[in-house]
């Protein structure tokens, strides 16, 4: 199991590369626009900075090229004139939509063929691993 998950790791971390590169972006940009495609709400610079692992300065320069790509607006904060919230624009860059066709096909095709109850314990084992990284991450960072 260990080894299944390191090559799907290593897979899907080579997938993001390609991808990144498909689009002209660095590998933390394509994951950055993931991460805000997930978020309900728009973020700040320091959230972002946070959610990426990146100093504020790097946060700030990453959302600079994002925008310039045609993926994120910047909008006041409603609660505090000081900060601004960083969403995906409303119509992002065709190009980036088209490339991701090919991709969620094949990996909703990869999961044709599972229950309901093992699509449940593959979901149960992505959150627990995400966790996982998340805090093991957060260790490597604190030495």
């Amino acid at each position: 199991m260990t080894e299944a998950a390191r090559r799907q790791h290593a897979a899907y971390a080579l997938f993001n590369q390609a991808m990144a590169d498909r689009l002209g972006l660095h590998p933390t940009d394509l994951q950055c626009v993931s991460l805000l495609a997930l978020e309900r709400e728009p973020l700040t610079t320091g959230e972002i900075a946070r959610l990426t692992g990146l100093t504020s300065g790097s946060a700030t320069r990453l959302v600079d090229r994002l925008e310039r790509a045609g993926l994120v607006e910047r909008s006041p904060d409603p609660d505090d004139r000081r900060r601004t919230r960083v969403s995906l624009t409303a119509h992002r860059a065709p190009e980036a939509d088209a490339a991701w066709d090919a991709p969620a096909d094949a990996f909703a095709e990869a999961l044709e063929g599972f229950t309901d109850e093992e699509l449940a314990v593959i979901e149960r084992y992505l959150h627990r691993t995400t966790e996982v990284g998340s805090a093991q991450t957060e260790r490597l960072r604190r030495r």
